[in-house]
């Protein structure tokens, strides 16, 4: 766990409100997912599942999903507002889109993810409380793809309205300080699977 990231996390986090830090789940790289997921800090981070492919998905997310109520950690389910609803859990927009037919889950926390303006003012209009905007710097789970850079995104963070603007995409201990102090949070994949403790 890279604990350079996880010691931001510390500076950062408010008494109330959500994590600043946020764990994207991703199967090919986390064979234990509730191994990786027992390693996090309690309080300050949350968990975006996205084990689409899972075939025991609904029974890996009732296990995740109690772990994470243990722990103190939050949790969204990406792109599934009924599995959200049966876990008690948050629900995570890809794109800013709602998807189905399903409401959001009463008072659940709600993110998004954001690539450009139009599906930033997707995740605004669907209620977003945290908009994941993505990829800020190269990653490995999007190789070759443009990286939006610090000035791309400022630029959108500015025009998230009320919701949080967290950065997703390459985001570690280092690369998350050369965002300043406007950026509130981060996601990743690989910053929590560094060998070792924090």
């Amino acid at each position: 766990m890279d604990a350079r990231l996880i010691a931001w996390g510390r500076r950062v986090k408010r008494i109330s409100g959500p994590p600043p830090l946020w764990l994207f789940t991703d199967p090919a790289r986390m064979p234990d997912l509730l191994a990786v997921v027992r390693a996090l800090p309690p309080r300050l981070c949350g968990v975006v599942f996205r084990h689409d492919t899972a075939p025991d998905r609904a029974a890996l997310g009732a296990k995740l999903a109690a772990l994470c109520r243990a722990r103190h950690i939050a949790l969204v389910v990406a792109g599934d507002a009924r599995l959200a609803a049966s876990l008690k859990a948050g629900v995570h927009l890809r794109g800013g889109r709602r998807g189905g037919v399903l409401p959001l889950p009463r008072r659940a926390l709600v993110t998004a993810s954001a690539h450009n303006q139009a599906q930033l003012h997707r995740a605004r209009q669907a209620g977003a409380q945290i908009i994941f905007i993505s990829p800020v710097f190269p990653t490995a789970s999007h190789p070759g793809a443009a990286a939006l850079g610090n000035l791309g995104f400022q630029t959108l963070a500015r025009r998230a309205g009320r919701a949080k603007a967290f950065a997703l995409g390459g985001i570690n201990g280092y690369s998350i300080h050369r965002l300043g102090k406007t950026c509130p949070g981060g996601g990743a994949i690989e910053a929590f699977l560094l060998p070792g403790k924090e």
